[in-house]
């Protein structure tokens, strides 16, 4: 019999599923990925097809562990993490009547204002810790009531995509507290729904999945699933919490002062308290990871697509001659940026160009350059839109150190890691060391901690300081930080200016562009 055991950590993404194949010690054996689409057939839907996320788990669960070729009976759990913030109408027979929509859809705009201006959303904000917006499923849930009223009256559950996945291999309706706390409707002091909120909604608790604890375990998958996955009949599934939330736990962001940035396709600022937090101005969320450990801070629409969109549309030549030479385009537009003195001289990008979440939230917003002359080149806007994706994640971080203080150190993830450019430009931005941890797959990885810790197998969440090293370690440039701390103030200023005239010209697109 074999000593060694394992676990498998499973991320259900936004553009892809993950499962990765840990030993107890956090070492990576097998690991398999299935991306699906996102379909977006107007500037404001964003939905993803359900059923085919739910055959990407089957797949990365199975090729995981055929690819580092463990027994099964050797695997002590499967524990998930998700994207939050999904809804997916379900009939009586679990079959679903939509998409799952995902945060990204925005056709609840005038709904999440409505709740905000009208229907007190700010107290119950402050009851359920996220931030009244169309990423909401509170606002949602509201829209599909007032807009798509025979869905709305066939559904009998309004679910999110793991609680999807749940049902169809155990056939029962639950919810991690940590989902749960990111869909608007969940009390986090009562750790159950929130009579205001569902009422709002337009529901009923029997709506809605029945809330349990990220460490909830269940056995017992259907058979037919258990063959096409190659796991035992008796491997425990473990709730697990949403993805930002084991994302800090992958990265070593649970301790006082430890604050996580990520900047992937979009990004995020969070860190770690002992209770449900929320902001008076109501500019942060406020998610679950266990009863004794909370994540708060801010996501935003606008991070790494910024980069990408600067290689499509600015930089045809620079990409050409990287495919000539055989290098990375986004490694030829970095370096042309390092070419350029830091705060661009003077040229200041707002990265709004989805609308935007923390700390605005405010999906009317829109992008733009500011201060430009006649000796700005194009590699001076290729650098401020890499600064303005930092200044923005800097001013969620202003907003967090008010209810938490100042962090004395920043732990560093997604693709944005990968450029030295970016990781530096972060601490001098911040005026922080800037820590990049060696695993990348941190929210697998916290997952996977989360289930060890669910079935006892280990005592502390903190057992995850001995599996993440670093790659990377950035200190502030003194000279540099100095022109960011000037350039900071205007940024705040400008993006409080045009805040008047986002719905105006928002309305302007809607009318011209559809």
């Amino acid at each position: 019999m074999s000593a060694t055991k394992y676990v498998i950590g499973t991320d259900i993404g936004t553009t892809s599923t993950k499962s990765v194949l840990f030993d107890h010690n956090g070492t990576v054996l097998g690991k398999y990925t299935i991306g699906y689409p996102l379909y977006t057939p107007n500037p404001s839907t964003a939905e993803q097809d359900p059923e085919e996320i739910f055959q990407a788990v089957l797949g990365t669960l199975r090729g995981c562990i055929k690819e580092s070729n463990v027994r099964a009976e050797d695997i002590t759990c499967v524990s998930f993490s998700s994207a939050m913030h999904s809804v997916i109408a379900v009939d009586a027979d679990g079959v679903p009547l939509t998409n799952s929509i995902t945060w990204a859809d925005n056709r609840s705009a005038k709904w999440a204002e409505k709740i905000k201006q009208e229907l007190n959303g700010h107290e119950i904000y402050l009851r359920t810790g996220t931030p009244i917006h169309p990423m909401s499923p509170l606002s949602k849930i509201l829209w599909l009531k007032n807009e798509k009223e025979e869905i709305f009256k066939r559904t009998y559950k309004f679910i999110s995509i793991k609680e999807y996945v749940f049902h169809k291999l155990f056939g029962e309706y639950i919810v991690d507290y940590s989902i749960a706390s990111a869909t608007g409707m969940f009390n986090l002091k009562k750790l159950d729904w929130d009579e205001e909120a569902i009422e709002t909604a337009g529901i009923t608790s029997e709506k809605l999945s029945k809330p349990v604890p990220t460490t909830f375990s269940v056995k017992g998958m259907k058979e037919e699933f258990r063959k096409l996955t190659g796991l035992s009949p008796d491997t425990p599934f473990i709730a697990g919490a949403s993805d930002g939330v084991l994302s800090n736990l992958g990265v070593n962001a649970i301790d006082p002062g430890v604050v996580a940035v990520t900047i992937g396709t979009s990004g995020a600022i969070r860190a770690v308290t002992d209770k449900p937090v929320t902001d008076p101005k109501g500019r942060i969320f406020c998610y679950a990871l266990t009863e004794e450990h909370w994540v708060i801070g801010g996501p935003v629409n606008n991070g790494g697509m910024l980069f990408r969109w600067v290689r499509d549309e600015f930089a045809a030549s620079e990409v050409e001659t990287a495919k000539r030479l055989g290098i990375d385009p986004y490694d030829v537009l970095t370096k042309i940026a390092s070419g350029v003195a830091p705060g661009s001289d003077g040229l200041i990008f707002h990265p709004y160009m989805t609308g935007e979440r923390a700390p605005l939230w405010n999906a009317n917003a829109r992008g733009s350059f500011f201060g430009l002359s006649l000796h700005h080149k194009k590699e001076h806007m290729i650098r401020s839109v890499l600064e303005g994706v930092i200044y923005n994640l800097y001013t969620v971080l202003l907003a967090l150190e008010e209810l938490t203080g100042e962090p004395k150190r920043i732990q560093a993830t997604g693709g944005f890691a990968r450029s030295d450019l970016w990781r530096q430009m972060m601490a001098d931005i911040f005026n922080q060391e800037v820590v990049v941890p060696e695993s990348y797959e941190s929210s697998c990885l916290g997952a996977a901690i989360l289930g060890l810790y669910a079935l006892g197998v280990v005592e502390d969440l903190n057992v995850v300081s001995d599996m993440v090293g670093a790659t990377f370690s950035h200190q502030p440039k003194e000279e540099d930080a100095k022109v960011y701390r000037e350039l900071m103030p205007i940024y705040i200023r400008l993006s409080r200016l045009f805040e008047n005239e986002y719905e105006s010209l928002s309305d302007f697109q809607r009318k011209y562009l559809g």
